[in-house]
């Protein structure tokens, strides 16, 4: 027998409605219709994939994540998505992009949460 992922749950000091509303813009994926602001859970849905939970906790982040996301781009450059998501509220954390154009981009979210911005696969064909 083997698991499935269910969800990928974000702590959040916050409130999750916003940080949702933050990855829902990212990813493209719906929030759930009865979510509403100040709400304690949050979920981004998608069919067939894992769901994306924020849920507050009275916890402070105070170390780097053991777990962060990769993303990859579907439809422009890693550096014109980089760009996007700093117009979303992003900030750039490290920059790993190397002169011949490989190498990625480490951003945090809203809150804090680290994660990366690798090339398209048309920047990796």
């Amino acid at each position: 027998m083997v698991a499935s992922i269910h969800n990928v749950t974000f702590d959040t000091a916050g409130d999750p409605y916003d940080l949702a509303q933050f990855w829902s813009r990212v990813l493209g994926r719906p929030m759930r219709p009865d979510d509403n602001p100040g709400d304690p859970e949050v979920m981004l849905e998608a069919a067939g994939e894992a769901t994306i939970l924020f849920i507050r906790v009275p916890d402070s982040k105070s170390v780097k994540n053991r777990l962060h996301l990769d993303l990859r781009p579907t439809d422009r450059s890693r550096d014109e998505e980089v760009e996007r998501l700093k117009g979303l509220g992003a900030t750039e954390h490290e920059d790993h992009r190397k002169p011949d154009g490989t190498g990625w981009v480490t951003m945090a979210d809203p809150e804090g949460h680290l994660f990366c911005v690798e090339r398209s696969a048309a920047e990796r064909a």
